[in-house]
């Protein structure tokens, strides 16, 4: 199977890190090219949005650096002048600031927990790799607590809801008269697209990036690209195969009648481009809003419901994980161990001491 397109992106995604290192000091190119055979492309871009916002801030708010007229003029052995409690400061600094963009526009932005352990992740990295590299002598970042992040309920679809969902999608129920040109236009396309995050569990950036070539309808196989890079060949229900086959060959098809060649993409948008993560989040969000209303559903929410009913039919919790493609068993546990807790709280309730 051909990979053209993926490529395509690959090149696009290297051009735009290689940009962003430019903003950034001179040696943190060494890092970049440290971490490119252990970390993915989109991974490197986080860390380079990252470091940005944490050398503006040491350049904006440090005293040792206000002689420094941009972020260029910081060079490695300014990390040893940095201290744990220049960390915490910055990790305080996380829950709101503002930040001018390439046309002088300022924007505030704001961090939960979960965002600035994702930024202090980054730096962390980044630390760690000069120190490893014995280029720095000390690593704050070690000596300061990440943000305690709360457990949060798993959300998931009842199956009852999972059809709603559906129904919403097929039938373009209680959408706005805008709404419901796109989808007239879209419908099939949205229908494949959700059925396959409902019936087989991907995650949205795997499923953005598939090709039309990934498909296998006459084994109701495709081959998807893993986190870290790993391809792996999943197998969908007789259901996700309609939905794709019926898209693939009318409103797909439709939609590149006058048009030369293929790009290649198994979802398009209107403009014959791959679709976008953030595009199938607000399609997604759109229908949810429509169908089940009291739960905030995302892709993600999609694939957590796969992975429940999997278990609930499989109770087989290895068998979870290889289809969900988690590396470590104690992710998936994480997710689907309130389940068999839910299955010791029935035992409780049919078991009768007296009548």
């Amino acid at each position: 199977m051909q990979r053209s397109n993926s490529k395509t992106q690959l090149v696009e995604q290297t051009q735009k890190l290689r940009s962003l290192i430019l903003l950034l000091p001179a040696f943190a190119e060494d890092f970049f090219r440290g971490i490119s055979e252990v970390k993915q492309i989109r991974t490197r871009i986080s860390y380079a949005h990252d470091m940005r916002i944490f050398f503006e801030y040491l350049l904006n708010n440090h005293p040792s650096f206000d002689s420094y007229e941009s972020i260029h003029d910081f060079s490695v052995d300014d990390l040893e002048t940095v201290t744990a409690i220049d960390i915490e400061k910055y990790t305080e600094y996380l829950t709101a600031y503002s930040s001018e963009d390439k046309n002088g526009v300022t924007k505030v932005f704001s961090n939960t927990a979960p965002g600035k352990n994702r930024k202090m992740s980054s730096l962390r990295s980044f630390y760690k790799y000069f120190y490893r590299k014995e280029v720095i002598r000390t690593n704050p970042t070690l000596l300061v607590d990440l943000p305690k992040l709360r457990e949060r309920a798993v959300v998931r679809l009842d199956p009852n809801e999972s059809a709603d969902l559906l129904d919403a999608v097929e039938e373009g129920t209680n959408l706005s008269e805008r709404q419901k040109l796109f989808h007239e236009k879209n419908k099939q396309r949205d229908l494949a697209l959700v059925t396959l995050l409902l019936g087989t569990g991907i995650r949205v950036s795997e499923c953005v990036g598939l090709d039309i070539n990934d498909v296998d309808f006459s084994n109701n196989s495709f081959l998807v690209t893993r986190k870290g890079g790993d391809q792996e060949i999943l197998f969908m229900p007789e259901e996700v195969a309609q939905a794709l086959t019926k898209y693939v060959n009318e409103e797909r098809k439709e939609m590149l009648k006058n048009t030369q060649t293929d790009p290649g993409a198994l979802f398009l948008s209107l403009r014959r481009s791959r679709l976008t993560v953030s595009s199938i989040e607000k399609m997604v969000k759109k229908y949810a809003l429509t169908a089940v209303p009291l739960k905030n559903i995302s892709p993600h929410k999609l694939r957590s419901t796969f992975g429940t009913n999997l278990y609930r039919e499989t109770n087989d919790i290895y068998l979870v994980a290889d289809v969900l493609g988690h590396k470590d068993i104690n992710t998936t546990r994480r997710h689907y161990v309130t389940m068999d807790e839910d299955r010791k709280k029935q035992a409780a309730k049919v078991t009768k001491l007296r009548d």
